[in-house]
């Protein structure tokens, strides 16, 4: 049996109406979608499936919506396949992670969609004050060369660092708006064939979420009981394999100030001996992002119902 990891996704996967199929088709798919509306108190399903687009792009509503999401596929899977499809290893991009500790046992459902919704409260609030962050995206040039033009266009009071290290020639910036500017032009001039302006108001992964991250762990992290590991995570911010709950509250808060080590993680899942990859809720962004760092890795998707029959053929 191959080992294999679940990897969840994280903001810029949603989109109007993910999860409808599964909800439409599975029981267990419904009953996971409004257990999540009854812990936020509102209806989670109908922001996900009728939007309006706005509020569902909206941080607050974009964590827990994805979330949800995900757990719905997990659990259509684990109701198909039971112990036929169990990861050895468990991952997620940035809010994925929150993800990911659900299915390790680590983090209860519904404490999750409640946490993810209060911190994408923390990091909005972030953005409405007088610094203005923003997000951009940089496409054809290595980490290294991102990191120095970074740390070339930040200045006291307005920084830049690499915040995504998504896969080799894909590194997203973040910080003050000013910053992310100047580093784009500069990585174009040192030959980045694209620098992509997120439509972000929220500097991501930045020194810029310093005060959401310390508001976040003393009035929300700090209240939570972690369960034990039933599978271990590779986190973000070490990009190393952790199975131990009394290290899950300090990499939460430092993940909102440090980077998504992304390529680091599928390479440390590769080093375990991971050889195929499920991508379990909506898109498949993480899925090309894998096949950019190592195509010896096998990849797969759970987000719709007819994604089922590749899965059954591979592990069935």
């Amino acid at each position: 049996m191959k080992k294999l990891a679940f990897i969840f996704p994280g903001q810029g996967s949603q989109s109007l109406a993910m999860g409808k199929a599964l909800y439409e088709e599975f029981d267990i798919a419904r009953s996971t979608m409004d257990e999540a509306s009854d812990a936020l108190g509102f209806d989670l399903k109908a922001l996900c499936f009728t939007g309006p687009v706005e509020d569902l792009n909206s941080t607050e509503n974009t964590q827990p919506a994805l979330l949800a999401t995900s757990i719905m596929a997990l659990r259509v899977l684990e109701a198909e396949f039971g112990a036929a499809l169990k990861p050895d290893f468990v991952a997620g991009h940035s809010l994925g992670e929150y993800t990911a500790l659900v299915a390790a046992g680590v983090l209860d459902y519904a404490v999750a969609v409640r946490l993810v919704h209060a911190r994408g409260r923390f990091m909005q609030d972030s953005a409405s004050g007088d610094v203005v962050g923003r997000m951009a995206a940089i496409i054809g040039l290595d980490t290294d060369k991102v990191t120095e033009v970074c740390s070339e266009a930040s200045k006291d009071g307005e920084p830049v660092v690499a915040a995504n290290i998504n896969s080799p020639g894909q590194v997203v910036i973040s910080g003050h708006i000013s910053a992310v500017e100047r580093a784009s032009k500069l990585a174009k001039e040192a030959g980045a064939k694209r620098a992509i302006e997120l439509p972000v108001s929220v500097a991501s992964h930045s020194p810029l979420m310093a005060a959401a991250a310390e508001g976040f762990d003393s009035e929300e992290l700090s209240k939570v009981n972690w369960g034990g590991f039933n599978v271990p995570l590779v986190s973000n911010v070490e990009a190393k394999v952790t199975d131990d709950s009394s290290e899950v509250r300090s990499l939460l808060k430092r993940q909102l100030t440090s980077p998504v080590r992304w390529v680091e993680v599928i390479e440390c899942l590769k080093e375990e001996g991971v050889e195929a990859l499920v991508e379990v809720g909506t898109g498949k962004v993480l899925t090309g992002l894998v096949k950019r760092i190592d195509r010896a890795i096998e990849t797969l998707n759970f987000g719709l119902p007819e994604d089922l029959d590749k899965l059954k053929e591979a592990f069935a």
